[in-house]
């Protein structure tokens, strides 16, 4: 039997989810696969790779620093997370990415990514992180209205919470029967579409198939938030979820804010690992 992980996005609400990666592994837990959503790939892919911890410190000692992420960047290079120092000169200099472990690791890596002309989503499987794979990250992460859609061949893409912000189905289409999920939000929420979707559609009004996807969000979202409590009700997935709201924002730059919120990732893990371990073994 197959067994997935399943990473919710969420921006900087991914430092929870940096807290449970990094328990698992801790703890030597495995999975076959995973697909992971913007912050869910951008953080997820150091589960791959093995390298614990590297999440939440790059994310503090960076968090200030305006070439990470701010209006700066945005009004400079047309991303408000800097592409080219996120995606460059992080990985490959400043607190480096492990690309041997990473490729060398037979587990399946998915990066979910929205596809701006025609509104869909798309699922790359990064076996590696060299080429196009840094690329297909930063595309899955890549908000419209703050970021560029990224070119990868022929195609553009845009954040993958658009059009697939939970991808379970697209797990269970793949052949893993038993996934685990990671959300960022707690029980309860409710998404509604808001002024802030209807203003960045702006940005990408010439892409009419994804405005359509982006004016439906709350809508899918919320069907796939129902369709994990049906599959969580017979058994086939385990859920990790915070308990109440995280105290951070999307665009967190207080340090001490991003330590909280993976810290209650790591409680939340440490909670539930027994309860996890049974659910592995059945």
């Amino acid at each position: 039997m197959k067994i997935g992980l399943v990473l919710e996005g969420g921006a900087m609400r991914g430092m929870f989810t940096a807290g449970v990666l990094d328990i698992l592994m801790e703890h030597n837990i495995d999975f076959d696969g995973a697909a992971g959503v913007s912050a869910g790939a951008v953080f997820g892919c150091n589960f791959k790779s093995k390298q614990k911890g590297r999440a939440i410190r790059y994310n503090i000692r960076f968090s200030k620093d305006k070439r990470y992420c701010s209006v700066r960047s945005l009004i400079k290079t047309g991303d408000l997370y800097g592409a080219q120092f996120c995606y460059d000169e992080i990985p490959n200099r400043l607190d480096k990415m492990d690309y041997k472990a990473y490729r060398e690791n037979p587990m399946d890596f998915y990066a979910v990514c929205t596809d701006v002309q025609t509104g869909k989503a798309v699922y790359p499987n990064l076996k590696s992180l060299e080429g196009n794979g840094m690329r297909w990250l930063r595309a899955s992460a890549s908000l419209p209205g703050v970021s560029r859609p990224v070119k990868i061949g022929d195609g553009e893409y845009l954040d993958g919470g658009l059009a697939d912000s939970i991808p379970l189905e697209f797990m269970q289409k793949q052949g893993f029967e038993k996934n685990v999920i990671v959300l960022t939000r707690p029980e309860g929420y409710v998404k509604k579409q808001d002024g802030g979707t209807r203003f960045m559609t702006r940005f990408v009004r010439n892409y009419p198939n994804l405005v359509r996807t982006m004016l439906d969000r709350h809508i899918m979202y919320n069907d796939e938030l129902e369709y994990v409590r049906e599959e969580e009700k017979k058994g086939r997935v385990f859920v990790i979820r915070p308990e109440e709201a995280l105290p951070v924002k999307k665009t967190e730059h207080n340090p001490k804010k991003l330590r909280i919120a993976y810290n209650i990732g790591r409680k939340t893990m440490l909670d539930q690992l027994e309860e996890l371990k049974a659910f592995l073994k059945e």
